[in-house]
């Protein structure tokens, strides 16, 4: 662990905070050379009703924070390769497989998510990840 996990870990949590999302909100933080390059929390897609749930369920659409952070940075003139992710809950499959694609190298998080498939993917692809409560 390095001096600034816990203050990333304590912005994305301020960031989780602009989620519309009822259920969980969740924020995640793309570093690399000691800048923020790309922030994302959980929501619907650019243009789509600010409404998550529905009848008690998350929508299918719903992007994780993750994936919004790493697909911002992809549309920056920046990328992601090296990077830390910071993210309040850990990554499950579905943005374990973007964030290895995506050259980061190493995942913090604060919250264990339900199931560890995601993280147990990162690990097996080499990726550094850290627990930090």
């Amino acid at each position: 662990m390095n001096k600034f996990d816990s203050r990333y870990l304590e912005m994305a949590e301020i960031w989780a905070q602009n989620s519309y999302c009822k259920r969980r909100k969740v924020g995640a933080l793309l570093v690399k050379d000691n800048m923020i390059i790309s922030d994302g929390y959980n929501g619907t897609p650019s243009g789509f009703e600010n409404v998550c749930e529905e009848n008690g369920v998350t929508k299918p659409y719903v992007l994780h924070a993750e994936a919004n952070a790493i697909s911002k940075v992809a549309k920056s003139g920046n990328n992601s390769a090296g990077a830390t992710l910071y993210v309040t809950a850990s990554p499950c499959i579905e943005c374990s497989k973007l964030i290895i694609q995506s050259g980061i190298k190493r995942v913090v998080y604060r919250d264990e998510y339900r199931l560890t498939d995601g993280v147990d993917l990162l690990k097996r692809a080499g990726i550094e990840v850290e627990k930090v409560d």
